[in-house]
């Protein structure tokens, strides 16, 4: 069976998309530690990032830059974290959180409670910007 994250790129599962394009899919993390907290994945189903093929894990980063500038451009912070933990979820994945200082990218605190309007008004915002 596809994992939760596979069923989100196919489009089976809602998300609030970002970005995509044939290999990878960004969306909004549905239990985020910052506004913009957004997931970036491989469509390619593989649990452990670092069992990515070398050239789609560059790939991976790349795609996961041009969605830290769009999130920079909407979501006022000094910089996007990036996070790989991959333990949630057995999909790669790479957390981009807008952050003012560290503390932002601790996974362990509470998630925010975004209306569902929010996020998706975020999402349209991050989306417009994405190059």
């Amino acid at each position: 069976m596809a994992s939760l994250f596979s069923r989100i790129a196919a489009g089976e599962i809602p998300s609030y998309k970002i970005a995509e394009d044939d290999r990878f899919y960004a969306f909004l993390d549905i239990n985020p530690r910052k506004q913009g907290h957004t997931l970036v994945i491989p469509k390619e189903e593989v649990d452990y990032i670092f069992d990515l093929d070398p050239e789609l894990l560059g790939d991976l980063f790349r795609f996961a830059q041009r969605v830290a500038k769009a999130i920079k451009a909407v979501i006022p912070c000094k910089r996007v974290g990036v996070g790989v933990l991959g333990m949630e979820v057995p999909h790669a994945h790479i957390h981009l959180i807008p952050m003012d200082s560290e503390k932002d990218m601790n996974l362990g605190r509470p998630a925010l409670e975004v209306p569902v309007e929010e996020m998706q008004r975020i999402a349209h915002l991050i989306a417009e910007q994405f190059e």
